[in-house]
C-alpha cells in the first residue's frame, strides 16, 4: 500500500527522491488535468510514485505590474494559488488512483530548464499539450518542445481529448537509426506494461504521403518491399525474444511517416518515436515527424531522447 501524503516543498531544484516515479507538470489547465490522471494511472500500474510539479510565472500573473501591492503579498498570493494547483492535481491522481505515493515540488523561479533537471531523476516527464492555465502559461505553453529536446528521459506529451481505448496498441515509428532503437525498446516496454499489442511503423522514405508515387522514378520502390518487411523483422528479433508476451503487427508503407503515424494516433492509446530520425542534422533538437505528432497527434505521444550519459 501506497502512502497517501502530499507535501509541497518550494525549492527550484528540487527533484524526487529517486527514479521510482513519475514526474508530471501540472498548471492547472484542462490538458494538465488530463497528463494528471495518464500520469497517476501510467505511475500506478508500475508500482511507482507520482510527482507533482508547478511553477509559477510573476509576469504572467500581472501582480508584479500592480501598483501599491507589496512584494511580500504577491508571493504570498502566488504561492496560495499555486497550492491550490497542486491541490487540484493531487485530487486528479487520487481519483484514477487512490492509493498511489504522491509528492508534489512548487518553485516560484520555475521554467523549462527546471523540468529538464527534473528529468535526470525520473522514469518519465509528463506534460500537457498546452499550458493556459488560470495562472497564464506558467509551465508549459510553448515550454514542451523545448523540454522534450532536451531531458534525459522519455517525455509524454498527453495529446487529444477522446476516450483512449484501453485495449488500443502503442505504436512505435521504427526507421532504423539509433533514436529509433531507443524508441523502440520503450514500446515494447510500454507496452508489455499495458499488456497490449505492438503496432511497428516502418516507412521506407521520409518524403510525404503520395510523394513517390507522383515522382518521375525510373523503379518502383514497391520491389524494396520485401528487403525492408526483412529490415524491419531484424529490428524486431531481439525484442520480440526478451518481450513474448507483447504481439507485434508490423506495417511498412513507402512514404509519409508523419502521415501514418498521426493515423495511428487515432486508435492508439501511445505513440513513442525518438526525437531525430534517421535524416536529421545533429544540432536539431526535434526532428520533423515528432515535432508534427506533437502538434496533432490524436493520443499521448512519447519521446525518447539519446542516452548521453
Amino acid at each position: 500500500m501506497f502512502a497517501t501524503s502530499l507535501s509541497v516543498v518550494t525549492l527550484p531544484g528540487e527533484h524526487p527522491r529517486d527514479h521510482n516515479n513519475v514526474t508530471v507538470g501540472v498548471d492547472g489547465s484542462p490538458a494538465s488535468g488530463r497528463a494528471v490522471a495518464w500520469a497517476a494511472a501510467t505511475a500506478a500500474a508500475r508500482g511507482a510514485a507520482l510527482h507533482l510539479v508547478h511553477a509559477v510565472d510573476f509576469v504572467s500573473t500581472g501582480w508584479a505590474a500592480t501598483p501599491f501591492v507589496q512584494t511580500s503579498q504577491v508571493f504570498e498570493w502566488a504561492e496560495e494559488d499555486a497550492r491550490a494547483v497542486l491541490k487540484d492535481a493531487e485530487r486528479i491522481a487520487r481519483d484514477t488512483a487512490p492509493d498511489l505515493e504522491i509528492t508534489a515540488a512548487l518553485s516560484l523561479t520555475g521554467s523549462a530548464k527546471w523540468l529538464v533537471e527534473l528529468s535526470r531523476q525520473t522514469l518519465m516527464l509528463v506534460l500537457g499539450a498546452s499550458g493556459s492555465g488560470r495562472i497564464g502559461e506558467v509551465l508549459l505553453g510553448s515550454t514542451p518542445v523545448a523540454v522534450v529536446g532536451h531531458a534525459e528521459c522519455p517525455v509524454v506529451v498527453v495529446r487529444g481529448d477522446r476516450e483512449i481505448d484501453a485495449d488500443g496498441p502503442v505504436v512505435v515509428g521504427v526507421d532504423g537509426s539509433p533514436l529509433s532503437e531507443d524508441a523502440l525498446a520503450a514500446a515494447f516496454e510500454e507496452a508489455s506494461f499495458r499488456n497490449v499489442d505492438l503496432v511497428a511503423v516502418h516507412v521506407w522514405s521520409d518524403v510525404r504521403s503520395g510523394a513517390v508515387d507522383r515522382s518521375p522514378l525510373v523503379f518502383d520502390p514497391r520491389a524494396f518491399e520485401e528487403s525492408e518487411h526483412a529490415l524491419l523483422a531484424e529490428r524486431l528479433a531481439g525484442y520480440r525474444e526478451r518481450y513474448p508476451d507483447v504481439a507485434v503487427d508490423r506495417k511498412v508503407y513507402i512514404d509519409g511517416p508523419r502521415t501514418h503515424l498521426l493515423e495511428w494516433s487515432e486508435k492508439a492509446q501511445l505513440v513513442v518515436v525518438g526525437s531525430r530520425g534517421r535524416g536529421g542534422f545533429t544540432g536539431l533538437i526535434l526532428g520533423s515527424t515528432s515535432q508534427a505528432l506533437l502538434r496533432a497527434a490524436r493520443c499521448p505521444v512519447m519521446v525518447v531522447r539519446p542516452d548521453e550519459t
